[in-house]
């Protein structure tokens, strides 16, 4: 018999419909094998209790704890009743309570003293934490002589009496006893379990054998069990992840490409002798692998992160300019329209009469730059693709526009994509089959992202890094705001405004949402808290502030605001008043997060800044000190001082250094969104991998998987590790893989 399928075999088979049907559900569980692979999230020690005081609200937990106190209390005169309970972990408490006629089998049950484990979702009643109706399960008492308090109470906490118990991811639906009950009918397959990791590199680093870690996964007998379990699944799902990105790498490598080599006094030459500054160090040293990388016949496929503001537009435009020189043509991929006219003014500024190719009065070297965006009339658009399809165009800059079907190249020769985690994998794609053979490619991030993240997200590109900010850039300071704790903070913020505009500077003033009616009506769902009033009422809006600003703390200053829902003509007239400078205070919403580039504006403030993530708080903040002078971000909130979110702005706060924020970002962050929508699929394939802390098993398996695909690349020796490939490249995995 294949040993594969027992794995395979589906849930109802084993555990019935009814349970079968909940596990799919609730948590997308569906073979034997995926129930195999919902690991405990923690283990209880027999005789330990759950610490109350850490316990997140509005989710769903399983406690351990005893019960200190039961009360039966009448309301209603009389006719209602319902029962408190207070359980214990020694040093805190939280509260149970049952209604109605759901109270007469724990009010038997739950006896001061009694241990049990409990589930449900805290909540917060009269500023105190409970339990509404949680589901329990009695543990038997550790009575001296180990007499079980009843038959049954052993039974349903399993057969297994061991010190651990493990705790299960569980929802309402599923307590994680119930779930612990499954697995006990499962594990017995789990020898059947194929091993994917080759035998060699198992033993080579001392990893336990797959069977034996799903047995000490689900029931360790000590802690060195899990351990044991822990390290050999971890390994188990960043190597094969990075298989498969070897594997599209090896076929990268494949590939053919147009080598594109500058000629010695072209373009490139030209540009370069009217900077007016020099490049960093940092920038020649990318640059130069950029350039290594056009040069040879296979496509280049590299990610470009660095700091907000290190200076990657210039490197981008000079491997462009670099491309241009070789006969070719190059792309730039943005993600809005005013990023997308942003980079078209700079870079069209940048090459002065280098950019005005087929005009009067354009260098001999020049060559045409064109804008190409979705909201453009008619005849600028025929235009412009006419240029394309000519070459008459050495360089479009564009949004998603550019993929669509009717834009021609004559060579494409490379594509720059800006801020990758906005473009799906598939837009990549796209761009990339305009070329006759696939075109060179590099992508830029906004923010930096920590090295795992790289070796995980974009683990099919090389990296280049730019850690230095260039010559001319300002510090910039950064404040918190505590605007509800200390008003008076507030007005100081408006007064360092006037005082910036004073001194010939201008300032952002940064919101949440824009504030007209086609605003999202508040959304349904649950709050994220009840500690605070700050999180109920709707996030500040552009047009009330600007508002509230011009006839208050900034009258007499020159407001305007700018959206997302604005007409593209009168964003980029409200843009161009006020790099001209005629605007002095410019009320915006996230619109200006990427790529604005106005060096007179010093100061920031930012409203709501507990509603923006870390990364995206940082990314705002590169907009200031982008001149000769010191710039100031100051970070508005009401959130109370102990409050996560205050954290979180102290953090942002405390450092300029991107690379410190997105690891904090990271950490903050569910594991789940960090990947976004692109990658989703692959990132919920990591269970156990953390991609923060396990940066060393990842670096390593990178390495192995490295070794393995070059010495067989379709794998042909590695059925067992093929078989894991398979699953794992599922279809929504392998379309994000393949398209990388």
């Amino acid at each position: 018999m294949d040993l594969v399928p027992v794995l395979e075999e589906p849930l109802k088979k084993v555990l019935g419909p009814a349970t079968a049907k909940v596990m799919a559900e609730h948590l997308d569980l569906h073979t034997v094998g995926d129930l195999l692979h919902h690991y405990p999230r923690r283990y209880a020690e027999r005789g330990e209790l759950t610490r109350l005081a850490e316990l997140p609200l509005d989710e769903h937990v399983t406690v351990v704890a005893q019960v200190a106190t039961a009360r039966v209390l009448r309301f209603n005169g009389g006719s209602g009743q319902r029962l408190e309970v207070t359980i214990t972990d020694g040093s805190g408490q939280i509260q149970l309570v049952f209604f109605g006629k759901g109270i007469h089998k724990p009010h038997k049950e739950l006896l001061p003293g009694t241990r049990a484990m409990f589930a449900g979702k805290v909540s917060v009643f009269n500023r105190k934490m409970q339990l509404a109706h949680p589901a329990y399960q009695l543990l038997r008492a550790d009575t001296a002589d180990g007499t079980a308090d009843s038959a049954e109470v052993a039974e349903a906490v399993g057969s297994w009496a061991g010190a651990l118990l493990p705790i299960y991811p569980a929802t309402a639906k599923l307590e994680s006893w119930k779930i612990a009950k499954a697995v006990d009918l499962v594990l017995p397959r789990a020898p059947e379990a194929i091993d994917p990791l080759p035998e060699s590199l198992r033993e080579g680093r001392g990893l336990v054998p797959l069977p034996e870690a799903l047995l000490k996964i689900h029931r360790p007998h000590t802690k060195a069990d899990i351990a044991d379990a822990r390290a050999r699944l971890k390994w188990d799902e960043a190597f094969v992840l990075q298989v498969a990105l070897a594997r599209r790498r090896f076929a990268d490598t494949q590939l053919t490409a147009v080598a594109r080599e500058p000629k010695p006094d072209g373009l490139l030459t030209a540009f370069d002798a009217k900077l007016p500054f020099t490049l960093t160090d940092g920038q020649q040293k990318v640059s130069k692998e950029i350039f290594d990388d056009l040069a040879t016949e296979h496509p280049m496929h590299r990610l470009l992160q660095g700091e907000v503001g290190s200076g990657k537009t210039m490197v981008a435009l000079r491997a462009m300019l670099a491309v241009v020189d070789a006969g070719g043509q190059a792309a730039m991929l943005a993600p809005t329209e005013v990023l997308a006219q942003q980079h078209h003014r700079s870079i069209t500024e940048m090459m002065g009469e280098l950019a005005e190719g087929g005009m009067l009065g354009g260098s001999e070297h020049s060559t045409k730059v064109v804008l190409l965006t979705g909201s453009m009339g008619t005849a600028a658009r025929k235009q412009a693709l006419l240029d394309l399809v000519t070459g008459e165009a050495g360089i479009v800059i564009g949004t998603h526009a550019l993929i669509e079907d009717k834009v021609q190249f004559l060579d494409l020769g490379l594509v720059v994509v800006d801020e990758q985690h906005r473009f799906g994998v598939e837009q990549r794609d796209a761009l990339r089959s305009k070329g006759k053979q696939p075109p060179h490619l590099l992508v830029m991030t906004a923010t930096p992202i920590p090295r795992t993240v790289a070796m995980t997200v974009f683990g099919d590109l090389e990296t280049s890094v730019l850690d230095q900010l260039p010559a001319g850039r300002s510090p910039i300071a950064s404040h918190v705001v505590p605007a509800a704790d200390k008003p008076h903070f507030l007005a100081r913020a408006w007064e360092r405004v006037r005082e910036e505009v004073g001194n010939g500077h201008q300032a952002y003033v940064v919101c949440p949402r824009i504030g007209d009616d086609e605003d999202d009506k508040p959304k349904k769902g649950k709050k994220k808290s009840a500690e605070d009033e700050a999180e109920k009422r709707p996030p500040l809006a552009v047009l009330d502030i600007a508002e509230e600003l011009a006839h208050g703390p900034l009258q007499g200053l020159k407001v305007e605001v700018l959206h997302g829902r604005m007409h593209p003509d009168d964003k980029d007239a409200v843009m161009r008043r006020f790099a001209a400078g005629e605007t002095d205070v410019l009320v915006a919403t996230t619109v200006i997060e990427v790529g604005v580039n106005v060096p007179n504006a010093t100061a920031m403030v930012i409203m709501d800044a507990d509603r923006f993530g870390v990364s995206q708080l940082h990314q705002l903040r590169g907009r200031v000190g982008r001149g000769s002078a010191a710039g100031l971000c100051l970070l508005v909130t009401e959130m109370p001082e102990a409050s996560p979110a205050r954290t979180r702005l102290g953090a942002v706060a405390s450092t300029l250094d991107g690379f410190e924020l997105s690891r904090i970002d990271l950490e903050q962050r569910r594991e789940g969104d960090v990947l976004g929508q692109a990658q989703s699929g692959v990132r919920s394939s990591l269970r156990m991998l953390t991609v923060i802390e396990d940066e060393e098993v990842i670096a390593e398996a990178r390495e192995e998987a490295t070794k393995v695909v070059a010495a067989d690349p379709e794998l042909e020796g590695l059925p067992g590790l093929r078989t894991a490939l398979d699953a794992l490249l599922d279809a929504e995995r392998e379309r994000y893989l393949d398209k990388g």
